[in-house]
């Protein structure tokens, strides 16, 4: 694709999307397009989606888009302003900056219009957590009010965040909405091995998965000492530190246990999302019956810190606290989120911008719940809404909360100090040792750790620090700690210490696990080792990604005998900024192998996709490390259609143009000895999960398979028009298939399931 068609296309969208969808610092506008004048009386009494002629979101217009109500407490069919889901692609594939579900929630049971917005923003600095943010919506022309616009957590999310959509995912949702008299509650209680016992309470977003919920609360309840195998345990220990700080019972921490999702990340361990946060700071009060509630503020700020710790219907505190070095993380967690937000009234300071920012559009929404006064008094002061139902002054309750928590002894105890963290070496290459020392004072001398992983979607390995002199240490017993030689076998490695003491624990950095150290090693691949072998700047006609887009691409080759690990190894078209495109972790190149990096921006596709385009009219392709040192580069002039700029000798010698070899050696085929079809040979069944049968019109010969990173799978001779092939043993996904006979090359493609 030519650049300057590029370009100008970018400008478009840079102008049609210079706001982002959830940036906290400006209200949307959201316009909903009903053809029937009674949309209200249609969406009360709709069982599912009904088709909207348009919806224009910062004027950009959708149209035929599925929209209903949702809620449950917050719906009402005595209400105008009733919560919206809307569903871009009901109907039809559409979106709105990558975003297809729209939740709006109508801040009932907020006069402050403020506590999910705000809580979502703390919440976000210890774990994944959903967007949020404003929009006033409008509905045929009518202002129905301002609502908050939150990030449904969808497939799109849970792909964002854990790299990945497939795995098992759950909500947490009592079958029927929540209810306070409901039995079925998701408290991840072990029912037994019989999956019906689990769908009243929870429900499933993937394809499958039930299984491995079952196993969660087998381990959860019945073998803590494997909980970590399935469950990322830190990030439970935040949601609870988190809804207890805040008051935030309609969770997990409260009567109905629910208001979350369950991922099973790369990892194999199921990670908590936090959802629904209307009612956080003290709004519900319920704690474990509908006669045990905290309904005054001064209730709610002297709630126990360890409640519910007892209690068998909620096995993931009452578990995991059981654990002391659990309990004291749980502890160190508290005081961070206490420290970071409330200690130093940071809080309070994003309050205020967020008033300052929807003050207005709070003013003119005439279907709001409450009225003005209780609007600009909610944020400091307890508001008695009716006889039934107090919102606890945000201010009110969290300055009193602070002060409740900072003084009881499990936070007035010295906690571990730890600093001065040093690694042995600041810059070293892949696939060497390294070691590291910090200070750690007030800590037991056994109860010092160091996290770490090199691979970044693993979980933390965790070894002990010592301070004996034998531990690269330096002189025993002088409070600095080092740890065994660790080998850093990729690009990075991310880490992070933690002490304990006989009643809290302390972690540098603060937010860990969610946020860490880092230490970048270096690649030492020497100039010619890997070379850019192949250029395709203007493939319309020979071979597509795995999308079915005929799109550039750039082929490494491997020169060596050894396999060669891409870490730390850069992809650009410009001198100006060698770092534009890095190599995913963990991708080895094999001896004489191939590797293809499709250059069309498409980064969320499969396979490997640079986030830059390729020039027909001429540029560079930059192969770097991190260092800026440059392994291999090629320039070439203006590109020809379907006609690459190979090296011939392949690996060595000079660019020249040919027909493009696609994984192939560049010295064996002219123009006319390539095709790239489905034609020329057949594959069946195709998806496959089992095997493939290739057929040909002529006798078969060299018969490759190679992955969509181009590494080779297999290699098969073969003597007939016709073979079968297992193909069962390979992962999910994409493959291509070349078949090398009588001069010629087909390439084609087929897909494992």
């Amino acid at each position: 694709m030519k650049k300057t068609l590029r370009l100008a296309l970018a400008f478009i969208s840079l102008n049609a999307f210079a706001q982002d969808f959830y940036d906290l610092n400006a209200i949307q506008e959201i316009r909903i397009t009903f053809a029937e004048p009674n949309w209200h009386q249609t969406l009360l009494f709709a069982a599912d989606y009904i088709p909207a002629q348009s919806v224009s979101i910062n004027g950009t217009v959708f149209e035929n888009v599925g929209v209903k109500y949702k809620g449950n407490s917050s719906f009402s069919t005595s209400n105008l302003k009733n919560p919206f889901h809307i569903e871009l692609d009901t109907y039809q594939n559409q979106d709105y900056q990558g975003y297809k579900d729209i939740k709006l929630s109508n801040v009932f049971y907020d006069p402050s219009f403020i506590r999910e917005t705000l809580s979502y923003n703390i919440l976000a600095k210890y774990m994944q957590a959903p967007k949020a943010n404003y929009a006033n919506v409008y509905v045929n022309n009518v202002l129905i009010g301002l609502y908050v616009n939150t990030e449904s957590i969808t497939k799109t999310f849970v792909k964002d965040r854990f790299g990945s959509d497939t795995n098992p995912f759950f909500k947490a949702a009592i079958l029927g909405g929540a209810n306070l008299n409901s039995t079925n509650k998701p408290n991840l209680l072990y029912l037994g091995t019989n999956q019906a016992s689990y769908e009243a309470r929870f429900e499933m977003k993937s394809e499958t998965g039930w299984e491995e919920l079952i196993n969660l609360t087998n381990v959860l309840n019945n073998n803590t000492a494997q909980i970590e195998t399935v469950l990322d345990v830190d990030r439970a220990l935040w949601m609870l530190a988190f809804n207890n700080v805040l008051v935030n019972l309609d969770s997990y921490t409260g009567l109905l246990n629910h208001n979350y999702y369950l991922y099973k990340d790369s990892s194999g361990r199921f990670s908590p999302i936090v959802w629904d946060l209307n009612m956080s700071f003290g709004t519900f009060d319920f704690l474990s019956s509908q006669s045990e509630f905290v309904f005054q503020t001064s209730e709610k700020i002297a709630m126990s810190h360890l409640i519910q710790q007892n209690r068998t219907n909620w096995p993931l505190i009452r578990k995991l606290l059981a654990i002391p070095r659990y309990k004291k993380i749980y502890l160190a967690h508290m005081q961070t989120i206490l420290s970071e937000n409330f200690s130093n009234d940071e809080y309070i300071t994003v309050a205020n911008t967020l008033r300052s920012l929807i003050t207005n559009a709070v003013q003119v929404d005439q279907n709001k719940f409450y009225t003005l006064d209780m609007y600009q008094n909610s944020l400091t002061t307890t508001v008695m809404v009716d006889d039934d139902f107090a919102s606890a002054g945000i201010v009110e309750l969290m300055s009193g909360r602070n002060a409740f928590l900072s003084n009881l002894p499990d936070f007035t105890a010295t906690k571990p100090v730890i600093s001065d963290i040093v690694p042995s070496n600041a810059t070293p290459f892949i696939n060497t040792n390294i070691s590291f020392t910090a200070q750690v004072t007030n800590a037991n001398a056994d109860a010092v750790f160091f996290g770490y992983r090199t691979n970044l979607t693993a979980a933390f390995t965790k070894i002990a620090m010592f301070d004996d002199g034998s531990h690269n240490d330096g002189a025993a017993g002088d409070n600095v700690y080092g740890t065994d030689a660790l080998l850093i076998n990729n690009a990075y490695m991310q880490y992070y210490i933690y002490a304990e003491n006989n009643t809290i624990g302390a972690f540098s950095p603060a937010r860990a696990e969610h946020e860490f150290h880092a230490i970048a090693a270096i690649n030492n691949i020497n100039p010619g080792e890997i070379t850019i072998n192949e250029v395709m700047a203007q493939n319309t006609a020979t071979i597509t990604d795995p999308a079915g887009q005929f799109e550039d691409w750039i082929e490494l080759y491997n020169n060596t005998s050894s396999p060669l690990l891409l870490d730390g190894l850069f992809l650009s078209d410009t001198n100006t900024n060698l770092q534009k495109w890095q190599f995913p972790s963990g991708i080895t190149l094999e001896p004489g192998s191939y590797l293809v990096v499709w250059a069309d921006e498409d980064l969320t596709e499969d396979g490997l996709h640079a986030d830059f385009k390729l020039s027909a009219s001429g540029e560079s392709v930059i192969l770097s490390k991190a260092d800026g040192t440059v392994v291999d580069s090629v320039t070439f002039e203006t590109q020809t259609a379907n006609i690459s700029y190979a090296r011939n000798p392949n690996g060595t010698g000079n660019f020249v143009n040919q027909a493009p070899t696609f994984n192939a050696n560049n010295q064996s085929l002219s123009v006319d000895e390539v095709v790239f079809d489905n034609n020329t040979i057949a594959v069946f069944p195709n998806p496959s999960s089992g095997s493939v049968n290739i057929l040909s019109a002529k006798t078969l010969g060299v018969i490759e398979i190679y992955n969509l990173m181009g590494q080779k799978i297999l290699t098969q001779n073969e003597s007939s028009n016709q073979v079968n092939i297992n193909v069962a043993h390979l992962p999910s996904g994409t493959y291509l298939l070349k078949n090398n006979a009588y001069g010629k090359v087909a390439v084609t493609r087929f897909v494992k399931i």
